[in-house]
């Protein structure tokens, strides 16, 4: 079982964004950027294209409502998407806040914040996950 299915299982915690009966979203632990969110299916699944058509369909509707309500908590320009899967034996889609391209460099280092502010977020997000 991969990390990310303890995670969508609650076995282990996450800041969690969003969750449907297929998918979860829960803040990334070493964030590009305040509000940097991880989307996954709840099955577990190595690689996004190994997902059948109707749930990869599923997951980027799932991941857009994330994504607008990620948009509404956190300032930014647009919200990023990338599917990069070498990290996490487990289908995932980053959504990043952004205001310019150079925001998405996976390259960069981490943010380290506090997890009052973490949780805080999460919650903010939550909420307005579920107002859509």
């Amino acid at each position: 079982m991969s990390i990310f299915s303890k995670i969508a299982a609650g076995e282990i915690p996450s800041y969690k964004c969003a969750e449907s009966e297929k998918f979860y979203a829960f803040l990334d632990i070493n964030p590009l950027a305040k509000g940097h969110t991880l989307v996954i299916p709840r099955e577990e699944v190595d690689y996004i294209f190994d997902l059948d058509d109707a749930t990869l369909a599923e997951m980027h509707v799932f991941a857009k409502h994330v994504a607008t309500a990620l948009r509404s908590v956190v300032p930014c320009t647009k919200v990023g998407m990338a599917v990069i899967g070498l990290e996490v034996p487990h289908a995932h889609i980053h959504l990043i806040p952004i205001r310019e391209e150079g925001d998405m460099d996976f390259r960069k280092p981490k943010l380290q914040l506090p997890a009052e502010e973490m949780q805080a977020l999460a919650e903010q997000i939550y909420a307005a996950f579920q107002q859509q």
